[in-house]
């Protein structure tokens, strides 16, 4: 196989699974819900919540690292692997050991403790296999980390429906995480070449020059992005937290998903960008726009117009509630359409570094804001915040993509598709179905021939961005 077939078939091959390890997590968060009930759902969120701060805080971009230094000829392949999985194993071990220690300074049940202490193998397994993805994606063997990570959301997704059989509670759930965590881990493990310890001072000085810029965006947008739900169990109680949760969890699949569009166009941007191909680079870029906006506006209007009806298709008839913090938790997506874009942007042109000061601004001033809402406003408040941090987040790396590109994107399209968008929203908000997802499919095809009708996107866009015609795009002229 050729490299250029090589890399369209990994593309392909991480896009679908990709999708279906998304429509497994949907799944298994139906079952979830149904099986725990709102309040023991604000507990799994509580703690997956904690946790997932703690490893997104202490995740450093070592994936991001892994494929960028072993395809630079600075080190020996297998030394450099060694270096990298050694500070992986060390730092990821620190954290997770000291996770349960400081949530015992929570004033949480004990049962939310308990499972604290258990899920955090959860997610020592998930930081050491960011050497293993990353190792995949430098060799173009991306289909090893989907097959792990539908190996693991399978097994997560069996184990929960067979504790739900036999009434099995929030403990037996949390211990099944883990185990799906460390199936996924163990499978790419096997697949690698062997490893050793190894803490070589050179190297590791230049793996630390190379990480730390992604490492402090990392760490800053920890607090933005998982403070409201460290914060908010702290002020409400845990059948709110469980409705937050559940609607965060709907906004999270919409996030993933837009994360595939920029996955293939990240490449892109960076390979015109680099070559000073300007012209190309800002071609695709406003691709990218449009795209995003193409999918992520819709959703966005969708969500608002059908968020109690989702609500309760995801966790039933108790989660109702849930509807209400999905509307607004829904206008956030705007924001995160421009963060998505410009953030990967910014990445494809190597500026980083100059993006520190936009995600430690917008810590500082969520984190603030969070222990000023939540405890006057609740979820609502964690609501507000989390919209102004994700609109800050996106303007402001907008504004540092074009001052550096001098790129200015075009809204005729965002027009087109805001029109369409908001026609659907005034039909499935007033339409009467049996069924949520009724209205879901009508709202496709109403916006759907909007779009067509106003030739919102060109065949020519679609011929490039199919993974099936990925390897002949001009990305791949000159590998």
């Amino acid at each position: 196989m050729t490299l250029k077939k090589q890399i369209a078939h990994n593309t392909l091959i991480q896009l679908g699974g990709k999708i279906l390890s998304t429509l497994l997590g949907l799944i298994t968060v139906f079952v979830m819900t149904r099986s725990l009930g709102a309040e023991k759902f604000g507990w799994y969120v509580t703690a997956m919540g904690f946790l997932q701060f703690i490893g997104i805080f202490s995740d450093f971009g070592f994936t991001l690292t892994t494929a960028t230094m072993l395809s630079e000829p600075n080190f020996e392949k297998n030394k450099l692997l060694n270096v990298l999985f050694s500070w992986r194993l060390a730092t990821a071990a620190f954290f997770q050991i000291l996770a349960p220690l400081l949530f015992l300074l929570f004033p949480y049940p004990v049962e939310i403790k308990i499972a604290v202490a258990i899920t955090t193998v959860s997610f020592f397994a998930v930081s050491v296999s960011n050497i293993f993805i990353g190792y995949y994606q430098y060799q173009l063997a991306t289909y090893i980390s989907t097959i792990g990570e539908l190996s693991g959301r399978l097994v997560l997704l069996l184990g929960v429906l067979l504790l739900a059989k036999f009434g099995a509670n929030f403990l037996p759930i949390m211990i099944v995480i883990s185990v799906s965590s460390i199936v996924n881990a163990f499978y790419l493990y096997l697949k690698m070449p062997k490893l050793n310890l190894d803490f070589d001072k050179t190297v590791s000085k230049a793996i630390f020059q190379k990480i730390y810029p992604t490492a402090l965006c990392v760490i800053f947008n920890s607090f933005y992005l998982q403070g409201d739900r460290v914060i908010l169990p702290l002020y409400t109680k845990a059948e709110e937290v469980g409705f937050y949760g559940a609607s965060y969890r709907v906004l999270d699949i919409i996030i993933q998903m837009s994360a595939l569009i920029m996955g293939i166009m990240t490449p892109l941007l960076a390979y015109s960008f680099s070559r000073l191909q300007l012209d190309d680079f800002k071609k695709r870029l406003q691709m990218s726009f449009d795209l995003m906006s193409l999918f992520l506006i819709p959703m966005m209007f969708g969500a608002i117009a059908l968020s109690t009806p989702i609500m309760r298709f995801v966790g039933g008839i108790s989660f109702a509630p849930a509807g209400k913090i999905l509307s607004y938790l829904s206008l956030a997506i705007f924001g995160i359409c421009f963060g998505i874009v410009f953030g990967y942007t910014a990445l494809a042109i190597d500026k980083q570094k100059q993006a520190i000061w936009i995600y430690l601004v917008d810590a500082i001033l969520s984190i603030f804001g969070y222990f000023i809402f939540i405890p006057r406003y609740g979820i609502y408040g964690a609501a507000a915040v989390t919209i102004f941090s994700e609109f800050l987040a996106g303007f402001a790396l907008l504004s540092l993509v074009v001052y550096h590109t001098k790129f200015i994107p075009q809204i005729k399209a965002l027009g087109k598709i805001t029109v369409s968008a908001t026609i659907m929203y005034l039909v499935i908000a007033r339409l009467q179905t049996p069924h949520v997802l009724v209205s879901i499919v009508i709202g496709g095809v109403i916006y759907s021939a909007l779009i067509i009708i106003q030739k919102v996107i060109s065949k020519e866009t679609i011929k490039e961005i199919l993974p099936s015609r990925l390897s002949k795009i001009s990305f791949f002229d000159n590998i």
